[in-house]
């Protein structure tokens, strides 16, 4: 697709919201909503969507407004209304007017007996099995419910006792009468509310009837005089059913549902369903496991607001569904850190090095920049002392081709440091190097060392003034770009999703760091403090992404 199809593609709703502008529609206001189902965490999918309307009433000096559509009390609950109210906040939006479908049971059940006094909605006794047979198929015309013909009178009085808790949960549903023999099966007579005996999170035993999804967003979009209802593609089919719900009961407010593709993104899972099972089973440690696609998963991980908004704008909108790749989402973070995010020195798997030359009790406070590009972020100060500690793989006894970091009898530079050589390489009775001695140029600070050039650079920390820390290094929780299409997700996860080193050390720096703080840690990666088990004694880093694209071919 060229820049401009791309361009114009992704822009589709903005053109359509415009010219309703310019045509005085809806007397030029711009009212949307986002409205999740509060039955788990909202994920990444979920931030397009809250981008979008969020993003297209600021634009527009409109509103938009935040519901719940909490009309399946079963799988509900207050913790997922509180976390999704968290997530939009922490994206950067606010809503104009928080409402719950459960604020309109009262007027759904009196629009839907305005159905039945027209004539177009009855209550049926078929068995949901028979429902679905009598619906027919894509190629067959469904048979009409043999209940379909029960006079309004008797309807009215079958509602009513449904609504009253006369009868068992099942053993009716109230059905829209429109035309079992449509092309389009979501007119084949839906349902509209069935009999539920469960306690709702907010109205209690008021209700043992709920209304359904297609009956209950239309209207409540009608109520809230919503001008334009942003949804996904997978609710086209469904379009009909919400213009023809609004046009029978001649609502005062008839929005505008338009759809653009959902977020298909690689190496990820956004069925709530099948979330919900990696939680339950314990394959991840909750819905915030950094892991998790999830808002609060990504967050905890170290995500910014400002990347995810950053990716939801590059991928644009389309009207048609494509897969998008993980780099460019990982790409998003990696900017904004590269350049937002303090640096500073962690070593993951020490290694220890004595610097021979240097005095004993001395220990030397280096002043070195928070910041390569951003000097107005001031300096921290690292100590330098006799024992260092370095990576252990930043040392070869024998080293491969092309290796530029230490080995023996070589030279290499510490970061924002010193000079030094290798002199003698100390092995325990296995053969494991346990320590390495070293002279230092004292004359190399901040400068080149005389007459030779030194090529290596690594990072390091005091051993006596580090302190000790976790890292905890997470990368793709699935090792195939769409899990959805194996027989089963979970045979897709990762063995090495979570690798935790429990004996790090980080520079003296970072004793002040706070929850969810988050530092590129040079030459490792971009890290953030573990915002629920990280203590001043023991602080956890989370990787957020690795410097560069370790999965790119």
């Amino acid at each position: 697709m060229s820049s401009t199809e791309n361009q114009t593609a992704s822009n589709f709703i903005r053109h359509i919201i415009t010219k309703d502008i310019s045509d005085n529609k809806n007397n030029g206001k711009v009212i949307t909503r986002f409205p999740p189902e509060p039955n788990g965490y909202l994920h990444i999918g979920h931030a397009k969507s809250i981008c979008l309307n969020f993003g297209m009433a600021a634009e527009y000096n409109g509103d938009c407004n935040l519901r719940f559509d909490d009309t399946n009390p079963e799988k509900e609950s207050i913790e997922f209304m509180q976390s999704i109210e968290r997530d939009v906040n922490w994206l950067g939006f606010k809503w104009a007017n928080k409402h719950h479908a459960s604020d309109y049971f009262e007027q759904l059940y009196t629009y839907a007996v305005q159905l039945i006094k027209s004539g177009d909605a009855y209550v049926d006794s078929l068995s949901a099995e028979q429902i679905r047979e009598y619906r027919g198929s894509l190629t067959e015309p469904g048979k009409e419910s043999p209940d379909r013909s029960r006079t309004v009178e008797d309807n009215l009085a079958l509602f009513a006792g449904m609504r009253n808790g006369d009868y068992a949960d099942g053993q009716f549903v109230l059905r829209a009468k429109i035309d079992m023999a449509s092309p389009n099966i979501n007119m084949r007579d839906p349902a509209l509310y069935r009999i539920r005996r469960v306690h709702h999170q907010r109205t209690g035993d008021t209700w043992c009837v709920y209304p359904m999804y297609d009956f209950t967003h239309c209207i409540s979009d009608a109520i809230e005089n919503i001008t334009h209802s942003l949804c996904t593609l997978e609710f086209e089919a469904h379009r009909p059913l919400y213009n023809w719900v609004l046009d029978k009961l001649q609502t005062p407010s008839h929005p505008q549902q338009i759809e653009f593709a959902r977020l298909q993104l690689e190496y990820t899972i956004v069925s709530k369903r099948k979330l919900a099972q990696l939680v339950n089973e314990n394959h991840v440690n909750g819905w915030d496991d950094p892991r998790m696609p999830t808002i609060a998963g990504m967050r905890r991980a170290g995500y910014t607001p400002t990347a995810i908004r950053d990716f939801c704008e590059r991928i644009g909108i389309t009207k048609k569904d494509s897969w998008i790749e993980m780099a460019v989402l990982e790409n998003c973070i990696r900017e904004d850190l590269n350049d937002n995010a303090p640096r500073a020195m962690a070593v993951l798997e020490p290694l220890r090095l004595v610097i021979e030359n240097y005095p004993a009790e001395q220990v030397e406070i280096l002043e070195v920049s928070t910041h390569p590009q951003k000097p107005e972020l001031g300096t921290r100060k690292i100590p330098f002392s006799k024992v260092i500690l370095i990576e252990q793989d930043d040392f070869a006894e024998i080293p491969p081709a092309k290796f530029k970091r230490l080995i023996a009898g070589g030279e290499v530079r510490l970061r924002s440091s010193y000079v030094i050589k290798c002199k003698e390489v100390i092995k325990n009775e296995a053969g494991d190097i346990v320590e390495l001695r070293c002279s230092y140029d004292p004359d190399t600070l901040g400068k080149k060392p005389e007459g030779r050039k030194v090529k290596g650079v690594i990072h390091w920390v005091s051993e006596q003034q580090s302190l000790p820390a976790e890292l905890r290094l997470y990368d793709r929780l699935f090792t195939v770009a769409n899990p959805d299409s194996e027989d089963n997700f979970l045979d897709a996860i990762n063995p090495n999703s979570l690798t935790t080193l429990t004996n790090c050390r980080v520079e003296a720096s970072l004793i002040s760091a706070q929850p969810s703080d988050r530092f590129q840690f040079e030459r490792v990666g971009y890290f953030c403090v573990d915002s629920v088990d990280s203590t001043t004694e023991k602080p956890v880093f989370n990787r957020t992404v690795t410097l560069r694209d370790t999965w790119a071919k």
